[in-house]
């Protein structure tokens, strides 16, 4: 009956690390998309936060 249990407990928390590791990679892919998306427009008006542009 142990031996069951601990199976149980080792699938269910192998399921639980993929799905977490899944929603990591995915969650940095959407981020990167957007931030690409965002700054594709942008890219000459880019500054480095001393006021002056970053290709500069």
């Amino acid at each position: 009956m142990s031996i069951q249990m601990y199976m149980v407990g080792g699938v269910l928390f192998a399921i639980y690390i993929y799905f977490t590791i899944w929603n990591i990679f995915r969650n940095n892919k959407v981020q990167e998309s957007r931030k690409n998306s965002k700054s594709s427009g942008k890219e000459s008006s880019v500054k480095d936060g001393m006021g002056s542009k970053s290709g500069e």
